[in-house]
């Protein structure tokens, strides 16, 4: 299993011999709405859009997770995989090969890897987006990814999970509270699918933020307070920070993080 974390939510995920995009920003600025004077987040760094994908896997809808611009350079006639919003973007954009995966429903390719929906996100009044988990069928692997912190209880059922792709830092707004659950989320999460490793998404990178949104926005927590929490609830996963675009491996028996 090798990863590659590309900044905010995206990663290249190599598993059961295939490339996976999950939730991919690659060129231009992320916003939402064009709204720039809001939130507007850009890259630091000019950087190559990976090769030879064999799918696109996308959470959720919103730019964040399905961003528009960086799905326009990407190649239609490679297959989509994601929650029913992010199915009717992509379609929208001219993609050829989409299936929509709601709650439950399983995607398999090649009879190697099964990529399981599960509850994820919230995103309006009766919207809940998806997580996924990831089960290499031959090496018995698997991943599970969601980007808020909002780890359903159903997903216990599939314990134990290897590694697990999660914020672990809170963001909090005014008058809504917490919008991404980093710490407490981590620590449930741990508790739940007993991984050996964590990995933190969905903040930081070689990336600059502005907009008005920034200045309502509240992180909490660090890697370090994180690590607290995990000896108090007597945890033994591990929390790896990658850094930005260096792909490793992630060798589960020995629990080693190689850069190659």
């Amino acid at each position: 299993m090798h990863l590659t974390w590309l900044d905010s939510n995206s990663w290249l995920i190599e598993i059961a011999g295939k490339r996976i995009l999950l939730d991919p920003w690659l060129v231009d600025p992320l916003m939402f709405g064009n709204a720039a004077w809001f939130f507007k987040a850009e890259r630091l760094t000019s950087r190559e859009i990976p090769q030879n994908i064999d799918l696109i896997l996308l959470s959720q809808g919103l730019p964040d997770h399905a961003h528009p611009e960086t799905l326009k350079r990407l190649d239609r006639q490679i297959p989509v995989v994601g929650s029913p919003s992010a199915a009717k973007l992509v379609r929208e954009l001219g993609y050829t090969q989409v299936t929509s995966l709601s709650h439950g429903e399983v995607f398999n390719i090649a009879n190697r890897l099964d990529i399981r929906s599960v509850i994820g996100s919230p995103t309006g009044p009766t919207t809940l987006e998806n997580g996924y988990i990831l089960k290499d069928l031959v090496e018995e692997s698997s991943i599970y990814y969601e980007p808020h912190g909002y780890h359903s209880t159903s997903i216990q059922e599939f314990a134990p999970v290897d590694v697990v792709i999660t914020p672990t830092i809170d963001l909090k707004l005014p008058l809504i509270g917490t919008v991404i659950k980093g710490q407490q989320g981590a620590v449930q999460v741990a508790k739940m699918l007993s991984p050996q490793i964590i990995l933190p998404t969905a903040a930081g990178g070689d990336l600059s933020y502005g907009g008005f949104l920034l200045k309502l926005l509240k992180a909490e927590g660090t890697i370090d307070s994180l690590r607290s929490l995990f000896a108090d609830n007597n945890l033994s996963t591990k929390i790896i920070e990658p850094k930005p675009w260096e792909r490793f491996e992630i060798n589960l028996q020995k629990l080693n993080l190689i850069n190659l």
